[in-house]
């Protein structure tokens, strides 16, 4: 019992103190680092295996985040010449439903961080009335958040997922999640790419809406990848930690509970809760329904993902204008896809 009341109070910890002091929020990387080690260490779960996992699975999205980084650094005066001159040819409703498939498709490969950034720079130089370059905004991050868990490589949340999948049962390779939820994570993509030219005004306004606050640096990307880096050991650490409360607790509640539980991720990480939650105990569609509601619901608010974090945090959107559109649109998606879920079950 005492290893149970001390795990819990251990994720009460990594659930609620971000919100609650500045610091922490700005050294979570560190913060859920030390909780993980704490995780670990009140179940006796240190080994050299957990040791050598946790230093080498973060490698491969740290090293993406890293390349990627550079080569859209490269990449960027090129975006910003063009734009407006695309937006202009195709019309803002085509272009809107490109962006936010072409974004949301190639986040699996340059990582939901790079694509983020990438919109980051295609808003600041669009120009558009505010509140549609919102929308937009809002749109492909949810676009995004549901592309990125197609691969290993990402977002931290698949990174984990496979982390914690890739024994018996499941024994979940590179391409586990994109045999597993192509069928909804591509129909998902594409209608948010509808929706976007549905809601984009039919002709382009002279205007600036939305700006980046300040463009990266080199030091900037290093930074970034460094605190991937700790964000995942932190999560291999943590998922091993939690084992006994997913082992006793989490793999006895029902699929479809499982999917609403997850609106939690609307306010909380969905990489962290996946990291507590996911594990191979669980069956399938106790798996499926887990991941699509953390992806669905953590397009909701800021918090619920990193391209919200990075794109409301640089574009200097307020947690008010995103929730507007954010939680009426996410609780709509949540209910088609619990639907679908049902059927397909």
């Amino acid at each position: 019992m005492m290893i149970f009341a001390s795990l819990l109070i251990i994720l009460a910890f990594v659930l609620l103190a971000p919100f609650s002091v500045k610091r922490i929020e700005e050294e979570l990387e560190i913060f859920l680092f030390i909780m993980g080690c704490l995780a670990v260490s009140v179940t006796y779960q240190w080994s050299a295996g957990l040791v050598k996992e946790s230093l080498f699975e973060p490698l491969k999205i740290t090293l993406a985040v890293f390349s990627a980084g550079f080569i859209f650094r490269v990449l960027q005066k090129i975006i910003a010449r063009n734009v407006n001159r695309l937006a202009d040819r195709i019309g803002p409703k085509l272009f809107a439903f490109i962006i936010i498939i072409g974004l949301g498709f190639l986040s699996s490969i340059i990582t939901a961080i790079i694509a983020a950034l990438v919109l980051v720079e295609i808003i600041s130089c669009l120009t558009l009335d505010r509140k549609d370059e919102i929308i937009l905004v809002v749109l492909t991050c949810f676009s995004i958040g549901l592309g990125a868990v197609l691969t290993p490589i990402g977002e931290p949340l698949s990174t984990i997922t496979i982390a914690k999948l890739r024994g018996e049962p499941y024994q979940a390779g590179f391409f586990f999640l994109f045999k597993n939820l192509w069928q909804f994570i591509i129909p998902g993509i594409i209608a948010f790419g509808i929706l976007g030219m549905l809601f984009m005004p039919a002709m382009r306004q002279k205007k600036h809406g939305l700006q980046e606050s300040r463009r990266d640096n080199v030091k900037d990307i290093a930074l970034r990848a460094a605190k991937i880096y700790f964000f995942v050991m932190a999560l291999v650490l943590l998922g091993k930690g939690f084992k006994p409360i997913i082992d006793t607790y989490i793999v006895k509640i029902p699929y479809q509970g499982l999917y609403w539980l997850n609106m939690s991720s609307a306010v909380l990480d969905n990489a962290t809760l996946a990291a507590a939650e996911i594990g191979p105990e669980m069956g399938l569609w106790q798996l499926k329904s887990s991941l699509l509601g953390l992806l669905i619901a953590g397009g909701m608010l800021i918090p619920g993902n990193i391209p919200n974090i990075i794109t409301a945090g640089k574009l200097r959107i307020k947690s008010s204008e995103w929730a507007k559109l954010g939680v009426p649109l996410g609780l709509c998606v949540m209910a088609v896809y619990f639907l679908v879920i049902l059927t397909l079950r």
